[in-house]
């Protein structure tokens, strides 16, 4: 009944898949007819009147009359909207409110309507629809995923609206459709500690043999899963073999009595993956799921950096980036696999591009989706269902081609992550390249890598912090450091044009094993959802490596001198 039923899904997906892309044909008017819709309905909130959306009649009146707004304008609707007031930014009730992680500032709270979380889930059956048509054009199957985001809430505001991460709202509200696709129970989500989480969600799904792909918000995420699935193997096949739940969990027991009533012994299974372990020493995903057809994970941005690791565990399994969306909204949808342009989604919002001669001017000219060129950065408006106009999320997209009339994009960073020892602006997409070629160059595999400034001098050294992965040994570490320069150089033309004259000459830090880790709990218990922890590569807080011990700085001879 189960394959079945996902069968049908795919199914109903493959139909939305097939008519997004008949809308791609006619992208001006699907984006006209957006606005059109989303004005007449939100015409009458406080946000409505005091913007006289009614009157606007069309796309040139309604950027006239709308500013450019960052969230803190919206701040003080969605604090009112958290005590429960209505119809501020949104006709519909507020149903969630999705806070984001914070990691590239304050956080935001982002009204979600059930009209908002029905745009979410088109777009989420168009990226399963093109998915599975992409690996049939591969030989290869979708059907059942592992999935470890947690559906614990942050908690109710004072007006009795739920909160927590956007993945946690998404889940919750579609759960009988998403838990569908899973290959463990909905129920193992529930474990708040995340290690707890991410070993019942392992053991439920090393049941399920033909599972075929593995979901995870950002690549760094799926790594951590299967660090966890080679670190606790022994103890897996133990409750695989026993029909047991490790007593070590840390289960609140109404959860391990829900997992247990669902939980019996597979000694076939415990057999098999106890030869594998025995054979090849560890467990991993691709050797223990060996019909594993796709991983989706978040492309763009520092995605690539952490790719570099993924053939160790997971071979030429397809990588898939599914969607590129935030709590503010849905961006884009993945065509196919293995690539890094994903398709505007023209039903998602009301776009607009502002090109990079703009940036900086107090009153942008903005293009539309159709007016966009290849090979050029921008940064990208929304407009939608969440109740935010023309919002500025600050993210800069660069476009690869088209899709049909529809624009192909890629996330490259988000504004406001510069580092600077003078004025060179260097991004954290800069940093990534850099460090990706690195590893590729000395064969070396990174764990993580974040490039700080030297603090009490001016202009300050960069500091390039790395971890090496367990068992790795830089040799030369000079000739590392040398190398690092030359390619910022050559990729930051900004560097390149300050070096050496305006910015000295940067400093390799090597970090001992397990300091990221230490940075990362660290985030953790400033309050950043599990789910949606994201790493800096690039920080100007001269304190966010504090405390870490270092086991080699390095520098170059010009600064030795």
């Amino acid at each position: 009944m189960t394959n079945f039923l996902v069968s049908l899904l795919t199914t109903v997906a493959r139909q939305v898949k097939d008519n997004f892309v008949h809308k791609t044909r006619q992208t001006d008017a699907v984006q006209e007819q957006f606005l059109r819709k989303l004005l007449r309905a939100y015409q009458n909130t406080e946000f409505g009147r005091e913007y006289g959306l009614s009157d606007i009649k069309t796309i040139e009146q309604f950027q006239k009359q709308i500013p450019i707004l960052p969230y803190s304008s919206y701040e003080s609707y969605t604090e009112r909207i958290a005590r429960g007031e209505t119809n501020i930014l949104t006709a519909d009730p507020v149903v969630y409110l999705a806070v984001t992680s914070g990691s590239t500032g304050k956080k935001k709270t982002i009204p979600t309507t059930r009209r908002s979380q029905n745009v979410v889930r088109a777009a989420t059956l168009t990226s399963i629809g093109f998915l599975s048509e992409a690996l049939a054009r591969q030989k290869l199957q979708f059907g059942k995923l592992l999935v470890t985001n947690s559906v614990e809430l942050g908690g109710r505001t004072s007006g009795g609206i739920s909160y927590g991460p956007a993945s946690t709202g998404v889940l919750r509200m579609d759960k009988r459709l998403y838990k569908q696709f899973f290959a463990n129970p909905y129920e193992t989500l529930q474990p708040g500690d995340s290690l707890t989480r991410h070993y019942v969600c392992l053991l439920f799904a090393l049941r399920e043999v033909s599972m075929r792909g593995m979901i995870a918000n950002f690549p760094m995420l799926i790594l951590r899963t299967s660090n966890y699935l080679e670190r606790y193997g022994s103890d897996l096949i133990r409750d695989l073999e026993q029909g047991t739940i490790a007593p070590w969990l840390e289960l609140k027991p109404e959860i391990r009595a829900l997992l247990e009533q669902q939980w019996s012994a597979s000694p076939k299974r415990a057999a098999q993956l106890q030869a594998i372990l025995k054979s090849e020493g560890r467990l991993t995903p691709k050797l223990v799921w060996p019909n594993l057809a796709f991983i989706a994970a978040a492309r763009g941005g520092t995605s690539d950096f952490y790719f570099e690791r993924f053939p160790s565990y997971f071979g030429d399994t397809p990588i898939f980036g599914a969607a590129y969306s935030s709590a503010e909204g849905m961006f884009s949808i993945y065509p196919d696999v293995n690539q890094d342009g994903s398709v505007l989604a023209i039903e998602s919002s009301f776009f607009e591009f502002i090109p990079e001669g703009q940036w900086e001017a107090e009153h942008p000219k903005t293009l539309l989706a159709t007016e966009v060129q290849p090979g050029k950065l921008y940064r990208i408006l929304m407009t939608n269902y969440n109740g935010f106009y023309r919002y500025d999320i600050g993210d800069v997209v660069e476009v690869v081609g088209f899709y049909e009339q529809a624009p192909l994009i890629v996330f490259r960073y988000r504004r406001g992550g510069l580092l600077s020892s003078t004025s060179e602006k260097t991004t954290e997409f800069h940093a990534t390249q850099v460090m990706q070629a690195l590893q590729q160059e000395f064969g070396l595999p990174l764990e993580d890598f974040c490039i700080t400034l030297s603090e009490n001098e001016f202009p300050a050294h960069y500091l390039v912090n790395i971890e090496l992965a367990p068992g790795q040994a830089l040799n030369n570490p000079q000739a590392f450091l040398a190398s690092f320069d030359n390619k910022l150089k050559q990729i930051n033309l900004y560097y390149g044009s300050k070096r050496p004259d305006q910015v000295p000459a940067p400093r390799l830090r090597i970090l001992e094993v397990g300091s990221f880790a230490i940075v990362r709990q660290r985030q953790l218990q400033r309050g950043m959802p599990d789910s949606q922890l994201k790493f800096p590569h690039i920080s100007e807080d001269r304190n966010f490596l504090a405390g870490l011990r270092v086991e080699q700085e390095v520098r170059l001879p010009e600064d030795l001198v």
